[in-house]
């Protein structure tokens, strides 16, 4: 347990792991913008898919009973 304390005070100390949690900090921003940037662009497409879809249905004539 103490060469863990030693070693956990040592990378707090360290430049090199605080660089380390800025980029995954980072890291963790860009992802989370992302996943909401695809999930927006998602629903958007899938609205304008559904519209087009109601308008070519409105368009088309109904075909006649036989």
């Amino acid at each position: 347990m103490k060469k863990l304390m030693t070693m956990t005070r040592q990378f707090r100390d360290d430049e090199n792991g605080a660089a380390m949690v800025e980029y995954t900090i980072l890291l963790g921003i860009i992802t989370v913008a992302v996943i909401a940037t695809i999930i927006l662009v998602g629903t958007w497409v899938g609205g304008r898919w559904t519209s087009l879809n109601t308008q070519l249905q409105a368009a088309t004539p109904a075909a006649p009973a036989p």
